[in-house]
């Protein structure tokens, strides 16, 4: 089992669109970097735990854990023209982009990126890097451990 950071802009899929989901699952769609795409396409398996990463608005941080319940497929959005996500040097016969399914495993305590800074345990960790922009990363594992810590969950 491998451990990621999936970042989510809380106006999209915040963590209690999540929890409202049927199924508790959403489909990880719209990535449009190659590097978070070889992750979920070439490293993700189901059953990988997942930080929950709200991104993009006031205070980001961590709103809960998830995991990958579905292997890689292409991305939908990718095809339809009238979508932000629409890519048009893609097609069915040759996607270029592809998602995983996530599911909810609960809604946390919020460890803001400010409190992540803070904790010298979290050194390294690649959410935390200087100018890092990437909306899935791996997690290691001595990390995982930390956050669960830091949100009171079992590692």
């Amino acid at each position: 089992m491998a451990y990621w950071l999936m970042k989510a802009e809380p106006d999209d899929v915040s963590i209690d669109d999540l929890a409202a989901m049927p199924g508790q699952t959403v489909g990880w769609y719209g990535v449009r970097n190659y590097q978070a795409r070889n992750f979920m396409r070439d490293q993700m398996c189901q059953g990988d735990q997942v930080l929950y990463y709200h991104s993009g608005c006031a205070v980001p941080g961590i709103a809960g854990i998830a995991e990958v319940c579905s292997g890689p497929y292409p991305d939908p959005t990718q095809f339809d023209p009238s979508h932000h996500y629409y890519d048009p040097k893609s097609t069915p016969a040759q996607p270029r982009w592809q998602q995983v399914d996530v599911r909810l495993v609960r809604k946390t305590r919020f460890l803001s990126l400010a409190d992540m800074r803070a904790t010298p345990a979290l050194e390294g960790m690649l959410v935390l890097a200087r100018g890092n922009r990437l909306s899935i990363t791996p997690v290691e594992p001595a990390h995982w451990r930390a956050v669960m810590a830091l949100l009171g969950e079992p590692a």
